[in-house]
């Protein structure tokens, strides 16, 4: 069931915004109050029901949509970049993200569908999936890419929310510029997809065998970061707002580590493709029953964690040709 918009106190307000046909429900979006007017935390999918929820549900509360002065987006994705742009339109409100984000907004912008369709078939190619597992939507293809943002953040700084102190932490790993929000004038901490209460974000590395990144490693750096962090309430953007930042923290970084200790035990002295050892491992629904979308998205995130396995001097890529093979070093 989605909850109700709420007043949360200290000039806070939370607005569940439905996202359409996915299994997340809704984004919570914040609006934190100003002299400017509100500044939101993230702004939903765009989706004219969305729209809507997202309207009347600042109305709740006396906000018009035209009076936003701001919207921190938290990361480019759709569920919390779509709107952002709408709203802009609305109120001549700015947009910001972190910096490295925002340049995949803008290669998003520059590609266009077509360009970001042939990554993925090429990925896939070189994972090893059958060619029957390279037809059919893609689920980046259907959705539009975010607005380009007018500010840029990194870690550490302050948004403009005048007579308020919420501050910037760089938290990568679900994106490569997933920020969380620090509101020190509040003692509470924005985590976007970053730190959710009962579930785990997708951590996936796309396209699947880019060098010189890993976002896994990356995303642990992170929770211990946030987890040194005292604050006394954690608002995410999905499911509900509780408490125990670092217990929570270090509970999806056990969830992680369980999961490198499965992946490892799938690789051998014979080499695998990273398709095969997707399909190997356990998963919510059998690969058997998993949609194509479905099988993509957990080729990425096996894709992470034989990255971060490389990172350790775990595991090695064997060869250099298509598709590619990975063995235990």
């Amino acid at each position: 069931m989605q909850p109700e918009p709420e007043d949360l106190g200290g000039g806070l307000w939370s607005v569940p915004v439905p996202i359409p046909d996915n299994p997340l429900a809704y984004t919570l979006v914040y609006a934190v109050e100003s002299p400017r007017g509100p500044v939101l935390i993230d702004a939903g999918w765009h989706h004219e029901d969305a729209w809507t929820a997202l309207c009347d549900g600042l109305g709740t509360f006396g906000i018009d949509v035209a009076d936003v002065h701001g919207v921190v987006v938290t990361h480019f994705h759709p569920d919390h970049s779509g709107l952002a742009g709408r709203v802009r339109e609305a109120s001549g409100a700015w947009i910001a993200m972190h910096h490295a984000d925002a340049g995949i907004v803008r290669l998003f912008n520059e590609v266009g569908q077509g360009g970001r369709r042939a990554f993925e078939l090429t990925a896939l190619r070189r994972a090893g999936a059958a060619e029957s597992e390279l037809s059919g939507p893609s689920q980046q293809t259907r959705v539009a890419p975010p607005a380009i943002p007018d500010r840029e953040l990194s870690d550490g700084d302050l948004v403009d929310v005048p007579g308020r102190r919420l501050r910037a932490v760089w938290t990568p790993g679900h994106s490569p510029g997933h920020i969380c929000l620090h509101l020190e004038d509040g003692d509470r901490i924005f985590t976007g997809d970053h730190v959710l209460p009962r579930i785990t974000p997708h951590i996936g590395l796309y396209p699947y065998d880019t060098p010189d990144i890993d976002p896994l490693s990356d995303f642990l750096g992170s929770l211990d970061k946030v987890s040194a962090m005292s604050v006394e309430e954690v608002l995410p953007a999905h499911q509900f707002r509780f408490t125990g930042l670092s217990a929570r923290a270090r509970e999806i970084i056990d969830h992680h580590e369980q999961r490198l200790a499965e992946v490892a035990a799938l690789l051998s002295s014979s080499p695998i493709t990273l398709w095969d050892l997707t399909a190997g491992l356990t998963w919510r629904h059998p690969w058997a029953d998993m949609a194509q979308q479905a099988r993509r998205m957990a080729a990425a995130e096996a894709a992470a964690h034989i990255r971060t396995l490389e990172t350790r001097a775990v595991a090695r890529r064997e060869g250099t040709d298509d598709p590619l093979r990975y063995v235990l070093r």
